[in-house]
């Protein structure tokens, strides 16, 4: 995988790149709520303009269905972008129609342009390979170079992550070669005691990745909506809890397994509980009540680690030389159910160990509940590609960077 400073030492001057970012931030309106994805390709949009490249930017953002959806622009994250630059960033209202095509035509050396949300032409994401492949051909007509700098899409075989570089010389930008580095450090450099804390909502989102850890970490925490389908295959009562009842089989095969494998599988011991979910707009006081694990009432629903919990899971993540976290404990979008996800947070930036915060809801959980990003190993930009790496599978974005 050749990186962009191999790109960098071979002369960019002139030359249109075309970068592949992950520019899919959350918006409120037009307002954007989490710049971070923005923040992470900035490195590569740098140096490619200071080397005095023609830097056309290029990104999804959210799932419009294939026709543009101004509710979908992503003017807002080309805006944002040249705030940062601190320069004039130009914008197309098409993706490789009229307006990208002169947009990018009149770029000068050093100057950046994004167009128009990609997934606004069908071809981006059509399973069809020549539909892919032929926006791929009109994207490839907008550049001399790829860059491939968008980590958080890697894993989606779609028309400009993994069509486009087979048609331009390709190179893997700052982020991509870092997210990649880091990953390594989790699957083939492992440093141990290795500890892994899964939360989210759905254990079926997780199955593969835990099936893979058995195998390889050394100490696993289970929490969030996912932990309910844990504590129902164990016997207990969950109540209105979130349980995905089809998962119970293969379950009860991964408790069994880390007991064979002497992986400890850590499960929260107390909870909150209430009897309906937290108004998320209003953050309405919600008092909970606290209960042990095996003692959820019928008629109540479990939303985030118990206090006792929340000492369990930091004492089980203060030896970690390694530490990888995914998804949230609880609702911490409510201020009422954050403690849990606030505890993981605190122990990952008093670890001495490598700790990565694997992206998504975890990403979002650092910056929502007010965390240093810097005092953290690594924060990924991309929550589904992190974790489909370490299930092992084969990523089309980065295999197409390859050589």
């Amino acid at each position: 995988m050749k990186t962009i400073d191999e790109l960098l030492a071979e002369g960019v001057a002139g030359k249109r790149a075309f970068v592949r970012a992950d520019l899919n931030v959350p918006l409120d309106g037009t307002a954007i709520t989490d710049d971070g994805r923005i923040r992470a390709v900035l490195p590569t949009v740098k140096a490619l303009a200071e080397a005095g490249a023609r830097v056309v930017v290029a990104s999804h953002l959210g799932r419009p269905k294939g026709a543009p959806d101004p509710a979908f622009s992503l003017a807002p994250a080309a805006a944002r972008l040249g705030e940062l630059l601190g320069a004039d960033v130009a914008f197309a209202t098409d993706t490789v129609g009229e307006s990208a095509q002169a947009v990018v035509a009149a770029l000068t050396d050093g100057h950046v342009a994004v167009v128009e949300n990609l997934r606004f032409n069908a071809g981006e994401t059509s399973k069809d390979d020549a539909e892919r492949g032929a926006f791929a051909d009109r994207l490839a007509a907008l550049a001399d170079v790829y860059v491939g700098d968008g980590f958080g899409a890697v894993h989606r075989k779609h028309a400009s992550v993994y069509d486009l570089p087979a048609r331009l010389p390709h190179y893997a930008g700052y982020l991509i070669a870092n997210e990649v580095g880091v990953l390594k450090k989790l699957t083939d450099e492992v440093e141990r005691p290795y500890v892994v804390a899964l939360g989210g909502a759905k254990v079926s989102d997780k199955l593969a990745v835990i099936d893979q850890l058995l195998g390889k970490a050394d100490r696993i925490l289970i929490g969030g909506g996912m932990a309910y389908t844990f504590l129902k295959a164990k016997g207990y009562e969950v109540g209105a809890s979130l349980l995905q009842e089809d998962q119970i089989p293969a379950v009860t095969e991964y408790i069994e397994r880390a007991e064979k494998t002497g992986v400890e599988l850590v499960l929260p011991v107390d909870v909150l509980v209430a009897a309906a979910f937290p108004d998320l707009k209003t953050k309405a006081p919600a008092h909970p009540t606290t209960v042990a694990a095996d003692a959820i009432p019928a008629d109540q629903m479990g939303l985030d680690n118990g206090p006792e919990s929340c000492k369990l899971y930091a004492s089980k993540l203060a030896d970690a030389a390694t530490v990888f976290w995914n998804g949230p404990m609880g609702v911490f979008e409510h201020p009422d159910y954050a403690e849990g996800t606030k505890a993981v947070a605190q122990a990952l930036v008093e670890s001495k160990g490598f700790t990565v915060v694997g992206g998504g809801d975890s990403a979002a959980a650092v910056r929502t509940l007010g965390f240093d990003e810097t005092a953290f190993g690594h924060i990924s930009t991309g929550g589904g590609a992190s974790l489909e790496y370490l299930e092992g599978k084969t990523l089309p974005g980065l295999a197409a960077l390859e050589d």
